[in-house]
């Protein structure tokens, strides 16, 4: 399964209808939690995600309504006996912020939390999920967004494989070994399937357009990014380094994105739909608001 749990959608303060940021990602057996705001634990609650689902917990910043809620996720890492390991990411310019809210309260510490913090853009890990990449954003403080990049890979073709004979067992050997002997013929991959594009998905938070928003963004098939202004508070959006639901919606369509998410969200606004009509005049793609415990599918594969 693949699918974004939005669990906040609100910046910098909670509301009556949304509550400070939270995102989780499931990604096949992979979970990634992304910028835990004040109250993030309880919405996993209520959205059916425990934390036993948490991989990797990757924090674009430390302004308060991107990390607030680190210390309850990671103590309930603990009290649930969380037995695999959680990689937690964040700007290593912070790191005296994210010791404090790591221990900011006393408690048995079972869960074995591995923090590995971005010294700088680039790669910074590969698994099973593809690759996690950090590249670096404009905000008043040091601030990176997070792409995952699943490799390309080939899809089977049943007809072909019937073609020149590839059943059961032997399907699973030649994509292991790219190619096989099957009645005196040598079958390769490439013969019995096409090419298969990895998926793409980009979590763009707090910052003003710049160079690594575009790179984040670049043929995502899921981009989160923040629309915190509409475009009358353009000027608000530049001084205070945040985007506008049209420049959100801009980057979208320049970078070939399959499906946009606008999420973090001033509480200035009551109305959402403002949000879509603003993104819809640069983007034709598929746009979703988020509100709270939306859940937005991962685009199916091309």
């Amino acid at each position: 399964m693949r699918e974004l749990v939005v669990l906040g959608t609100g910046s910098q303060v909670a509301s009556r209808e949304r509550s400070q940021n939270g995102y989780f990602l499931r990604w096949d057996s992979d979970g990634f939690l992304f910028d835990p705001g004040e109250g993030t634990q309880r919405q996993m609650l209520y959205a059916g995600v425990s934390a036993g689902a948490i991989t990797r917990l990757c924090v674009t910043h430390f302004h308060g309504d991107h990390c607030l809620g680190v210390p309850g996720v990671i103590q309930r890492l603990s009290l649930d006996d969380v037995r695999h390991p959680v990689h937690a990411h964040y700007p290593a310019s912070g790191q005296e912020y994210f010791t404090r809210l790591r221990y900011a309260a006393s408690f048995f510490e079972r869960a074995e939390v591995r923090e590995e913090p971005v010294e700088e853009e680039g790669l910074l890990s590969v698994g099973s999920f593809g690759q996690l990449w950090a590249w670096r954003l404009e905000h008043p403080v040091e601030s990176f967004g997070y792409q995952l990049v699943e490799p390309d890979g080939r899809r089977m073709l049943p007809d072909r494989l019937a073609q020149y004979g590839v059943v059961g067992p032997a399907v699973s050997r030649l994509q292991q070994a790219g190619s096989l002997e099957v009645d005196g013929r040598t079958v390769t991959v490439e013969q019995v399937s096409e090419p298969r594009p990895g998926q793409r998905f980009a979590f763009v938070m707090d910052t003003r357009l710049c160079e690594g928003v575009f790179r984040l963004a670049d043929g995502a098939d899921l981009l989160v990014i923040e629309s915190t202004y509409l475009s009358s508070e353009g000027e608000l959006a530049r001084r205070f380094g945040h985007l506008t639901a049209r420049q959100a919606a801009r980057v979208a369509r320049e970078c070939g994105v399959r499906k946009l998410v606008l999420t973090h969200f001033s509480q200035r606004y009551t109305e959402p739909d403002r949000f879509h009509e603003e993104a819809a005049a640069e983007f034709d793609g598929e746009i979703v608001v988020a509100a709270d415990l939306t859940r937005v599918s991962v685009p199916t594969r091309r």
